[in-house]
């Protein structure tokens, strides 16, 4: 690839975003994916789920918040909005922290995609206004809880002034995507999130990212590698001791650019990076 035409704006190989998710649920609802191996009678309420969802709050964000500090690594916590009135310390932590905040929904168990159209307008304008509150700023950006977004999503997020979203499944590196209200960031969400070896190996999360960086960084120039962190699963000691080997490993290389995500919004977005068709990137 000719590096003078594409490339990353100092000429990294690649860019690394790191998505922190503060997710709480409804009153009376929690994650679908505790582990536990057997359930409980149909139309119970799952007590240990709800209590275990907010793991997160009560202390799983303050490690993650903690293992980024330490390594100095840039990120964006996205919040759902609930999470603002259940846990106030971890909001006024993700603010103190310096890092982005994003906004991901009311609660973790409500679809944008099953509401009315007005009503996901309005989800949308009290989940930026809750966290903006809580944090002192105001989210520039957004990912839909559960995928669940619909072809009025983007257009909505537009109009409340948000920059980016992190909704794109089809593609692996950022894109303009045009609505009927004006542009907005399309970012690739990330592939692997750490809920996924809750019942497996927490090594396997190291070897997964491990494993992408390495050939991205060997093999594809101008990539973007996402890690999705959940406060109430990677922030758990088993874990975080995966994310921290990881990004020991991430910061030993030159040439990689970790970066937030309204920072490579803003550098997409102002035309300051070419991003390349994929029969260009991919040609030998």
């Amino acid at each position: 690839m000719d590096r003078k035409h594409h490339g990353w704006p100092n000429g990294e190989r690649i860019a690394v975003l790191v998505s922190v998710l503060l997710e709480s649920w409804s009153p009376g609802k929690g994650p679908g994916y505790f582990p536990r191996s057997s359930a409980l009678k149909p139309g119970s309420t799952d007590h240990g789920a709800i209590q275990w969802g907010g793991f997160g709050g009560n202390e799983g964000i303050f490690r993650l918040l903690g293992l980024l500090d330490r390594h100095a690594i840039p990120a964006t916590v996205l919040c759902s909005a609930r999470s603002a009135d259940l846990y106030p310390a971890a909001l006024a932590a993700i603010a103190q922290s310096g890092q982005d905040v994003g906004a991901h929904g009311p609660a973790q168990d409500v679809i944008l995609a099953s509401l009315e159209p007005e009503a996901q307008r309005a989800a949308i304008r009290h989940s930026v206004a809750a966290i903006g509150q809580a944090c002192g700023r105001r989210p520039e950006g957004w990912v839909s809880a559960a995928y669940g977004w619909d072809q009025h999503t983007a257009d909505f997020l537009v109009q409340e002034g948000l920059r980016w979203h992190a909704d794109a499944l089809d593609t692996s590196l950022p894109r303009i995507q045009e609505t009927p209200s004006g542009r907005i960031i399309a970012f690739p969400w990330s592939e692997f999130v750490d809920n996924r070896v809750l019942r497996g190996a927490p090594r396997d999360f190291l070897d997964s990212y491990q494993d992408g960086f390495d050939y991205l960084y060997e093999s594809e120039p101008m990539s973007l590698l996402h890690i999705g962190l959940h406060s109430h699963t990677g922030g758990r000691p088993l874990i975080a001791a995966q994310i921290d080997r990881l990004l020991r490993h991430l910061k030993q290389f030159p040439e990689v650019w970790f970066v937030r995500h309204g920072e490579l919004a803003r550098t997409v977005a102002e035309g300051a990076v070419a991003l390349p068709a994929p029969a260009l990137r991919f040609a030998p």
